[in-house]
Formats: C-alpha cells, structure tokens, sequence
C-alpha cells in the first residue's frame, strides 16, 4: 500500500519528489530564498556520501585543506573565461559591518581562483608536485529557479584542485577522477552512468575540457552527476604558477579540478524511490538495520539484544527503534526512510523459533529460524539488495536509451517518453542550439569511443564528428 502522505511518482512527478523529500525528512524550506535546510535524515546521508568518497579520495594521493568562502574581485577576474561563465550566478559582498568595503568579495561559486592564487605562492620546483588538493565545502550560485538537492543557491560539494608538471600527469588525473566518480555512483550508490567529452559549449568555463559522468532519473531527465576538468595551462598563466623543471628551466603547471554535490542525494531519491518514499542502497544507507520489537516480554528483549550485539559487532550499522509509536508506525516510518533491512521480533514469531526480515527494495518478507547466522543473513541479503538495485536501474536506463537517426526520431523520443538519445553531430554549434527546440533537449555528452550511427548529423545532414547522449535535464 503506497504512503498517503505521498503523490504517485507515475501522477506527478515532481510532486512526488517533493513529498518523498518531506516524508522522509531529508531538508525542509528555510526563510532564506533559494536556500533548504538539511534535516538529520538527509544530513546523514551527505556524512555518509563524504565518509566513503573521501577514503577514495585518499587512496589515490589527495589530501583535504579549507579555502576561504570569499574571493576579491581582482582575483577571481583574472581568467577570464572563468568569471564571464559565473557572472551572472556570483553573489556579491559589498560591506563589512557598517563600512563599504573599498573591494567587492564574491562568495564562492567555484575556487579555481583561491586554489590557483595559493599555488602560486607554493610552487617552487618540480619537486614540489604534483600537488592534489580538495576541499569539502559549501558555495553559493544565484540560481532562479531552486529545488532540494538538486539546484539551490547554497550546495554543498567537495571540488578537487591539482597542479603538476605535465600534460601527460595532467590528463591521467582528469580521467582517473571520473573515473573515480564512476565507480562510487555504481558501485555505492546503484546508480548507472554514461560517461563521456562534453560539448564545447557545455564544458567548464575556463577548462580546455570536461569530462562528465551522466544519470537517468526514473521519469527519463537526465542528471549531470560528477565533471572533471583538464585546464592545461590557462590558469596557470592567468595567476602566475611556474616551477623549475628538471632542467632548472621555469615552467608553468597543468592544472585540473573536479566536483561531485549534494545533488547525488536527487539522484537516489529519483532512480530509487517508489511511492512509499526512499530506497536507499545499503552502502550508502546511514542506517543500514532496524530491529523492531512487537512486545516487551523477556524473550523479545533477550532476543532483540542478541541481534543488535551481533550485527553492530560485524560492522553493521544497526538501531533498535525503542519509540512508543505502534508497530505499524515504526514499519512505514523505517519504509519512507529507505532503511535498506528491518527485522520484526514478535512473540508470536517468537513461540515458534522464528523472526521476520523484510527487504525495502522488494518490500518481501521472510520468516527465518531465530536460530540462523543473522550476521551472514543480513550481510548476503544487503549484498543482493545493492546488486538488485544498481541492475533494476540500469535495466531501466537501458529501456530508456533510445538510437535517433533523424531530427522527427528525436522529437517522438523526447514527446512520448524522454530518455537518453544516441544522435548523430557535425559538431556545429548551430545543430546544437537546434537540438534545444525540441523540449530543451541539450547534449550530455559525447562518446569518444563509439562510431557514429548514420554517419550524418541528425540535424543538418552534414558529415557527423561524433555520436552524442542527447537529453532533457534537471
């Protein structure tokens, strides 16, 4: 039976999303416009996305530093490309206390320009690289148009800044860190991803070029969900950053940058949800185990007990939910929350040697002996939730990639059922403003390593450069 409290996700989307947000008590409206609150439940799965990310961060050699949230005017004009790209987004600050400042400061949008300006007060010697910094932070975009996790005027994100000594360093780095927010999507989020080259004029302000990892929601839009940019030497002689090779010759450095945000958390609510609220992958589930026991007797307290000790001594991230609510409230409250296992403790259940588990994915329930391995139970049974989930999304990704050799194919794909649509392109900027008429279809990104269709833009009938992931995004 669907949760009353929320719309049916095949009624009205976007209401759905919004209700499951609600439900789940993930973020709530603040008085500042544009700007959400995290409440615990959605704040706990942030902690967790960072926990897991940033072990793999460390793994590949990248250590954590502070930047600071304001950036003088000066400074962040110095590229460019950067500021005429963020321009219309930056928020200024223009005094301190009572005091007209006799500099505007911009709250951060992006910290290419504080990273940049601190290496190039540390940079000496190619000794000193490379140097592979990134933060966990907040920044601020002046967006129009909000909506929890996925657009809003404070996010949060972390976003990667490196400098080394040569392209060749320069460009392992940007593929090696999509690659690493490839992984982390399927592998802990189950959440499928088509990676690619974005469009010239979809890339980075500022960057050479951007790589992109893309998601399909449930209802066919697409999610730009992680980009990793290789800047060449732009910033570097925008902000003066040179080393003494190995030759004792003065060089400039190859820099990259690369963020994922607070928006995978849309995504989990979007490619997972149903209509009693989260579904949460069990590797990035806060809380992976509810234990609810039906009664108070002995036996029920002994048993709940022995399961809790056993499963949190494994590592299993496990509660026991105590409340004087009903069973009945606990069980739907554990639903819409996505808590991935939860474990009912009757005495009924129990007269018999059993216990019941249920599985938020299928919402199954198995009666089992109270006597059963519950550690490598729960442990196989999560495996098979997390493997079921990221196969469930990616069948549905698949069913909702479509092949478009014509301009009228692409225009019934979008009309009837949106989705990704591999599309032929001249790589003419034209074609691809074209393309935005049709629903406000844009290009995701380009396959590097798949060969065009027809061999003929879609749009324009010219010879094709690239085969292209259209779609319609958030």
């Amino acid at each position: 039976m669907a949760n009353k409290a929320i719309t049916s996700r095949d009624v009205d989307f976007a209401k759905w999303y919004t209700d499951v947000v609600t439900a789940a008590k993930l973020a709530s409206y603040s008085n500042v416009k544009g700007c959400v609150i995290f409440e615990p439940n959605g704040w706990a799965i942030w902690e967790r996305i960072q926990q897991e990310m940033d072990k793999m961060f460390k793994k590949t050699g990248h250590r954590n530093v502070a930047m600071p949230m304001l950036i003088p005017e000066s400074l962040i004009n110095k590229e460019g490309e950067l500021i005429e790209g963020f321009a219309p987004e930056v928020a200024w600050v223009t005094e301190g206390g009572q005091k007209k400042l006799e500099e505007r400061l911009c709250i951060r949008p992006t910290s290419e320009s504080l990273f940049s300006d601190y290496y190039s007060s540390v940079v000496k010697s190619y000794r000193d690289l490379p140097m592979k910094y990134n933060q966990w932070c907040s920044v601020m975009r002046w967006e129009k148009e909000t909506r929890p996790f996925l657009r809003s005027r404070e996010f949060f994100w972390q976003e990667g800044h490196t400098v080394h000594a040569t392209k060749e360093e320069a460009e392992e780095e940007t593929i090696g860190m999509l690659n690493v927010y490839k992984t982390f999507f399927e592998d802990y989020l189950a959440v499928p991803v088509v990676a690619g080259l974005k469009t010239e004029k979809e890339k980075f302000a500022g960057a050479e070029y951007t790589y992109t990892i893309e998601a399909l929601m449930h209802n066919g839009i697409a999610l730009q969900s992680g980009t990793s940019h290789y800047f060449g030497q732009k910033f570097a002689k925008a902000y003066d950053i040179k080393f003494l090779n190995k030759n004792n010759e003065l060089e400039y450095c190859y820099q990259t940058s690369w963020g994922v945000s607070n928006r995978m958390i849309g995504a989990l609510i979007m490619v997972h949800g149903d209509d009693n609220g989260l579904v949460l992958p069990p590797k990035i589930a806060p809380k992976q185990v509810v234990i609810i026991p039906i009664g108070d007797t002995e036996n029920v307290i002994n048993t709940v007990d022995a399961i809790y000790n056993d499963l949190e001594k494994a590592g299993v991230s496990v509660y026991v939910d105590n409340t004087e609510k009903s069973p009945g409230f606990k069980f739907a409250e554990a639903e819409v929350n996505g808590v991935p296992v939860r474990i009912e403790v009757g005495k009924r259940d129990l007269e018999n040697n059993n216990i019941t588990v249920a599985r938020r994915d299928t919402s199954e329930k198995m009666v089992i002996s109270k006597d059963s391995d519950i550690v490598n139970y729960v442990t196989d049974l999560m495996n098979d939730i997390q493997n079921n989930l990221y196969n469930k999304a990616k069948k549905h990704l698949e069913s909702l990639t479509f092949e478009a050799r014509t301009k009228e194919e692409v225009e019934k794909i979008m009309n009837e059922h949106p989705g990704f649509v591999k599309a032929d392109w001249c790589g003419d900027l034209e074609c691809e403003l074209k393309m935005k008429e049709i629903k406000g279809t844009k290009s995701r990104c380009i396959l590097e390593h798949e060969k065009p269709l027809t061999g003929k833009c879609v749009m324009c009938g010219k010879e094709a450069k690239h085969l292209v992931v259209w779609g319609i995004q958030y």
